[in-house]
């Protein structure tokens, strides 16, 4: 059973409505809890979140049973890990420990802690955080970004200047080779055998704690030799060794696969572990297929078919022309800004690239600002091609600024040599900062495993960063009432 949350304001409670915030601070965190704060006391934004919340969390569940975490606790505790960037641990001590969170939650109260605390625990808070999925996250942005252009909006028919740019979002994985992913592979299929053997012994597998470092020691020879010798006979030569003691240790697990050992009282763990023996035992053979290719007969392998991790499979080997990072590993993320840095759209692509973007993001932002004049959208030289140029010319973009890769016709010259043109395609570069900002929201690395959660992990990046761009909009009037104040005190003592 779950509640939204109700605070029990007893002696020493500060209401959530009450917490204040330092105006000095130039730290992430106040400004994020800030657009927390004004969620929670506007009731018809608190209405709707809550709602969202309330449909994926609770649907199908039973209104008695025990109590679980409040749906406010999940999502400050969301906002919070992105908003600084921490890991789990961190999460928890600022749960626990940090007292403007816990004001923000509405759990702190001095007397209690001191004798009764509430706390959150490290396995629950992963839990329940886990609970928010990506359509949930895009549903919940999309009513702040709504809220923060109400209160940034300076005239009622101000139309919205986007900006479009991808980037690159890393999964936590280390620099393929085939040879490491082999190893990777072996090594994990080892790692499975060994918990079997807790249960029950395999036959013929007493020693595989001694096979496992044999196999490894033959790894790193073999990559010695293969990236750092000269001699092309004695790289085959090393490969091949290599190959044959993974392809042996490979037809022992498939033996294991085929015919199950019988573990009574263990029998569903077994299946479980078997059933991943077989999944890292697929993927030696895919590499042994792959190294063979490559380094024996050299063929080149083409990129459909590579696999970058077996811990990430998703991952994606992107180059983008940069030059401190000419190859970068992860998945490609799309952004749209507007003109107060709101992030108003966003994008995980998947095999996908910036060029195949276009229709299904003109038709997302006409949905969703189907009574709002869009003044203008910038993109960059990557989105360009005749089918998008008409695209956009056909929407209802007022100003398209989509410049051309490649020679340019008269008709070409002159649209781009357009000073508002030009002004525009200037300003484009500020979505830059944007990236750049998102990318201290947790969206340089995501270190969440698995494309669900990538994608979870990107849509609460945006949120922490839109709630971060409210909240500094929240804190600079209470600034100003601050300094008008100060200014009538002097005043009025003079």
């Amino acid at each position: 059973m779950r509640q939204r949350f109700e605070q029990q304001i007893t002696l020493g409670t500060t209401a959530i409505a009450d917490v204040t915030f330092p105006l000095k601070s130039r730290d992430e965190l106040p400004p994020t809890l800030a657009a927390l704060q004004y969620i929670f006391v506007t009731p018809d934004l608190n209405e709707k979140v809550f709602a969202l919340l309330e449909k994926k969390i609770c649907a199908n569940k039973k209104k008695t049973g025990r109590t679980g975490m409040d749906l406010w606790h999940i999502l400050v505790l969301a906002v919070v890990r992105h908003a600084t960037n921490a890991n789990w641990d961190t999460l928890t001590f600022l749960a626990n420990d940090l007292k403007l969170v816990r004001k923000i939650m509405g759990v702190h109260n001095p007397v209690l802690d001191e004798t009764n605390p509430i706390e959150f625990k490290y396995q629950s808070i992963l839990d329940n955080v886990s609970l928010i999925d990506e359509e949930l996250l895009y549903e919940i942005n999309s009513l702040v970004v709504e809220a923060g252009q109400k209160l940034l909006k300076k005239k009622e028919d101000e139309g919205l200047r986007l900006k479009t740019d991808s980037f690159v979002v890393e999964t936590n994985v280390h620099f393929p080779t085939d040879l490491n992913l082999l190893w990777d592979s072996m090594r994990k299929g080892l790692d499975m055998i060994e918990k079997l053997n807790k249960i029950e012994v395999v036959a013929g597998w007493r020693k595989v704690k001694s096979l496992r470092q044999d196999f490894k020691s033959l790894f790193r020879h073999t990559s010695q030799v293969v990236f750092r010798g000269k001699d092309e006979k004695k790289k085959k030569e090393a490969v091949k060794e290599y190959l044959k003691v993974a392809l042996g240790l490979k037809d022992r697990c498939d033996a294991i696969v085929k015919t199950p050992p019988v573990m009574p009282g263990a029998q569903l763990e077994a299946m479980a572990l078997i059933s991943m023996l077989e999944g890292y035992s697929k993927y030696a053979g895919k590499f042994c297929d792959q190294i063979e290719r490559r380094l024996i007969k050299g063929e080149t392998i083409a990129a459909e078919e590579k696999v970058f991790s077996i811990f990430e499979p998703q991952t994606e080997w992107i180059t983008k022309g940069k030059q401190n990072k000419k190859v970068e590993l992860g998945l490609l993320a799309m952004v749209t800004t507007d003109q107060n840095q709101f992030i108003v759209d966003y994008k995980v692509m998947e095999k996908e690239r910036d060029q195949a973007q276009m229709e299904g993001l003109l038709k997302r932002l006409a949905k969703k600002f189907s009574s709002v004049k869009i003044a203008s959208h910038s993109f960059d030289k990557g989105y360009y091609s005749k089918e998008n140029k008409t695209t956009l010319d056909e929407s209802n973009v007022e100003m398209a600024i989509l410049p051309k890769k490649g020679r340019y016709s008269i008709e070409d010259k002159e649209r781009e040599s357009n000073p508002e043109f030009k002004k525009l395609r200037r300003k484009h570069s500020a979505i830059e900062s944007n990236i750049n900002m998102l990318e201290h929201h947790g969206l340089n690395r995501c270190m969440d495993k698995g494309l669900n959660h990538f994608k979870r992990y990107v849509g609460l990046s945006v949120l922490a960063y839109n709630l971060h761009i409210m909240g500094n909009a929240i804190l600079a009037k209470e600034r100003k009432k601050e300094d008008r104040k100060h200014r009538r005190l002097i005043k009025k003592a003079a």
